[in-house]
């Protein structure tokens, strides 16, 4: 699919290192998006970038929303209500929970949720065996 093709309010998803980068595609050939830890690991504020700029010389790809709550323009509408915040957090207010709250009302990033499963995996492994070796000291 080419930009000309993408209708406004599209997911886009774009690789990074370690996780996956969101933007809600405007139209125009240009996405708003939270540009979080993306400088030099300063924190960015939401703001509207070209296609390139976002992708980041990485390809792009749509993340299809079966069913948004707000579509289209709405959406669109939506992001850019929130342009030039700067209240970026990784855990609860970062670049798919920008996204997903723009379509969907709700902040939600499927990467943090998964990472905190993994982490309380990781504690309640953890936790048993640092008891068992205090207990044998």
């Amino acid at each position: 699919m080419t930009p000309d093709q993408l209708p406004p309010g599209t997911h886009l998803t774009t690789p990074r290192r370690g996780y996956v980068h969101h933007g809600l595609y405007v139209g125009e050939g240009r996405v708003i998006h939270y540009a979080g830890l993306g400088r030099r690991l300063r924190r960015g504020p939401v703001e509207e970038v070209t296609l390139e700029a976002f992708a980041g010389g990485k390809p792009w790809q749509v993340k299809p929303v079966p069913a948004p709550a707000f579509a289209g323009a709405h959406a669109v509408e939506r992001a850019r209500s929130r342009l030039g915040e700067n209240d970026y957090s990784v855990w609860s207010n970062n670049c798919e929970h920008f996204v997903e709250w723009a379509l969907n009302g709700t902040p939600r990033s499927v990467q943090v949720e998964r990472l905190a499963g993994q982490l309380r995996q990781l504690v309640a492994v953890w936790r048993p065996l640092a008891g068992t070796r205090l207990a044998a000291r």
